[in-house]
């Protein structure tokens, strides 16, 4: 919070910035069922060409292989990454399936009704917008000084900077902690525009939902591939070690169990219809 006091400050030097970004942190149920929260931070990345949206362990990974000099190491997101022209609708979206990355366009307008509603954040003024996106009834509170029109995700189009975003159902709430001016652009090349060396594969929607359903129905497809019985090395699924190719049966069914209860993406329209 007290970082956060400092935005306006930094917002009077952001002429001369790179890259505006700024750090969301989202509390979020995996299980919808579940009163329990797990916590993420996320970056938005506003460049003067370009907007992107991705997890903040991703540059921790990048950071590394960067050192390092290869593509060493890997970070694996639940969530996918999201980037698109400034002042534009039509993202493009960046989803792990498995161990591939797949990439795939959509339009996304939002209808926002602006309310007269505010509230103090500290010492800012926000103001009080609703939405219904991806399935879900949504309440953003923003500040109109800060004239940025963007916020987390796909969430953009308000005359200011999204500072809080939560659904109706409390699923998903993001909450703006901290910002930051870079004086370049930085190169996500490593885990965006390439999964670690690898470009994604370019698919339709109908695609990407039959590789979802492909990955559910044999989650350890890759794996069961690989073994051999008296291997020398040792695999290792879920904590358990594999010593017979009929153990990849249960571990599949209890992959599945937990895909069904963890399906609560985002945009609830598009959650998988798994039977």
């Amino acid at each position: 919070m007290k970082r956060i006091l400092l935005l306006m400050i930094m917002m009077s030097y952001c002429v001369h910035a790179q890259t505006q970004r700024f750090i969301y942190e989202l509390q979020f149920k995996m299980d919808s069922t579940q009163s329990q929260h797990e916590k993420l931070n996320f970056v938005l990345d506003i460049n003067p060409k370009e907007v992107k949206f991705y997890e903040y362990d991703y540059l921790r990974s990048d950071s590394i292989n960067k050192t390092t000099g290869n593509y060493g190491h890997h970070y694996g997101s639940w969530f996918p990454s999201v980037k698109h022209e400034r002042n534009s609708y039509k993202n493009q979206n960046y989803e792990l399936i498995g161990h591939d990355m797949f990439t795939f366009p959509t339009e996304d307008k939002i209808s926002w009704n602006l309310t007269n509603e505010t509230k103090k954040f500290g010492e800012y003024t926000l103001q009080k917008a609703t939405a219904n996106f991806g399935g879900r009834s949504w309440v953003a509170w923003f500040n109109k000084d800060i004239t940025l029109s963007e916020g987390p995700y796909k969430f953009r189009g308000l005359p200011g900077l999204i500072f809080q975003l939560e659904d109706s159902g409390s699923n998903f709430i993001f909450t703006l902690v901290k910002n930051k001016n870079l004086k370049e652009t930085y190169d996500t090349v490593g885990f965006i525009e390439t999964y670690y060396g690898t470009k994604p594969l370019e698919v339709s929607e109908k695609i990407r939902m039959k590789k979802k359903l492909d990955f559910y129905n044999d989650p350890l497809q890759d794996m069961r591939r690989d073994f051999k019985e008296n291997m020398q090395g040792e695999m290792f699924v879920m904590g358990t070690k594999i010593t017979k190719a009929e153990q990849f049966n249960d571990l599949s069914k209890k992959l599945q169990e937990m895909f069904r209860k963890t399906n609560n993406p985002i945009e609830r329209d598009k959650a998988m219809k798994y039977e």
